[in-house]
């Protein structure tokens, strides 16, 4: 399930690009596959970084990558790269785990080259909100979500670190609905009969291309998305879409 979408960060051959917080590799695989550029996966998570490695490198064997990799173990609030290093940056749902989120903005910021992109998506409020309301178990705790964003504050606090937003889109209303079940059944319930149902519902969502059915997500993603993200560009860039 892709959130940033790479052709909406206009990766290019030859472009060097972060996954922030890259948990098991989601984006990374993606940006892999697709094109001639290097991906940096970064991520605290040891555990997710090795599953990430694992299918990198059989993505590699199959003769399906096009580009090369690295990954690097560390906390998107400390990068351990120089300024300007990235041409585009992918931070998909990590803002909410983050206790300094501006510090990690700022962070990101500074390693994002001058005429360079940046996807980042966050929960949306409306979800997150009715799962903070259902369940004392899906947020506060540690590594969990502990805040809720509006899009126009995290507008803001990307404006306000010299970012230029041009575009916004609404994503995966079909999994607001996965983890309201959750939060119902009981959120450290995996197994529960319901939600489990539905989660193989959305498994074969994800490889499917029936387009009835992405056309009414899209109308979803009007009142209900699971994720909202933001692109932008530092100021200094002209080259806006």
């Amino acid at each position: 399930m892709i959130t940033v979408e790479p052709a909406l960060l206009d990766i290019e051959e030859g472009d060097c690009v972060l996954d922030a917080g890259c948990g098991e590799g989601r984006h990374c695989w993606e940006v892999y596959k697709r094109n001639c550029s290097t991906i940096i996966g970064l991520d605290v998570d040891r555990e997710g970084l090795k599953k990430n490695k694992y299918v990198l490198n059989l993505t590699k064997e199959q003769g399906e990558s096009n580009g090369s990799y690295c990954l690097v173990q560390a906390d998107v609030t400390s990068l351990p790269f120089k300024d300007g290093s990235f041409d585009k940056i992918i931070c998909s749902e990590v803002l909410e785990h983050v206790p300094q989120d501006r510090k990690g903005v700022k962070e990101l910021i500074r390693v994002l080259s001058d005429k360079g992109a940046i996807g980042v998506s966050v929960p949306h409020h409306f979800a997150e909100s009715i799962c903070w309301m259902l369940s004392k178990d899906y947020y506060g705790f540690p590594g969990g979500h502990i805040r809720k964003y509006k899009t126009k504050h995290l507008v803001n606090l990307l404006r306000s670190n010299g970012l230029t937003i041009y575009t916004i889109r609404r994503k995966h209303s079909l999994h607001s609905f996965y983890w309201i079940l959750r939060c119902l059944f009981g959120i450290k319930k995996e197994r529960a009969l319901i939600p489990s149902l539905y989660y193989k519902f959305l498994g074969w969502d994800v490889d499917s291309k029936n387009l009835p059915r992405r056309w009414f997500e899209g109308f979803l993603n009007c009142f209900i998305p699971k994720s909202i993200v933001i692109y932008a560009r530092k100021k200094e860039s002209t080259s806006l879409k």
